[in-house]
């Protein structure tokens, strides 16, 4: 489904990938594996477009991401949750959570959102809530909803377990674990797989923005 080959990108002149070839399956959970600042979340902006490769490609489902504006990933039925979590303050939870549903114009609003409240239905009574009114560990709830609201192909997932309170951790971790064996693929980026080597079908470990290893799990 994902396919990343030889990609090499820099930000402001510092080379942060180096070549970096991986592939996510359809179906299956990959985790992504590094260091802080080893090139995760470059990764991640690189496959959404925020950031342009010098060197390589990336592919989705036989596409190529390269000649697309950024906001095509929603119509493709990618869904990112990155380690800052980007919610938009001023907005409610069920506004952010619609954000990325509103561009993606094949996808049933209500639809989507049941599904969310189905598997988050914690955040049914914040839903009127101002974004920043919540908690850091409720802000990584409603970016994993919002995620959820729009991947009904591909997950990014940026360092989900990051900063956040053990309950609150093992209640996302219920969560991505409820996706394995769906039609769902999931990219999870972390420091290490403490939370995630249960779920994961494959990792890769990336060092100074380049392959270092890849195994089975």
């Amino acid at each position: 489904m994902l396919k990343i080959e030889g990609l090499h990108v820099a930000i402001q002149s510092v080379v942060a990938l180096r070549g970096l070839t991986m592939e996510v399956a359809d179906g299956t959970m990959v985790g992504l594996i590094g260091r802080n600042g080893a090139g995760k979340t470059t990764l991640m902006r690189t496959v959404m477009g925020q950031l342009k490769p010098s060197e390589g490609s990336i592919s989705f489902n036989g596409q190529d991401l390269g000649k697309m504006p950024p906001h095509s990933r929603a119509g493709l039925g990618i869904g990112y949750m990155p380690e800052d979590r980007g919610l938009v303050p001023e907005l409610t939870v069920e506004e952010n959570i619609l954000v990325p549903v509103w561009v993606n114009k094949t996808l049933n609003i209500e639809e989507r959102l049941a599904l969310v409240y189905r598997v988050l239905p914690e955040l049914i009574e914040m839903r009127e809530r101002r974004a920043l009114l919540l908690s850091g560990g409720q802000q990584k709830l409603v970016a994993l909803a919002r995620a959820m609201a729009v991947g009904t192909r591909l997950l990014l997932l940026d360092e989900p377990f990051e900063g956040v309170a053990p309950a609150l951790s093992k209640r996302l971790g219920e969560v991505i674990a409820s996706m394995k064996g769906s039609e769902i693929s999931v990219l999870i980026a972390q420091s290490d797989l403490n939370h995630s080597r249960r779920l994961v079908d494959a990792e890769f470990v990336i060092e100074r923005g380049a392959n270092v290893a890849q195994a089975s799990v």
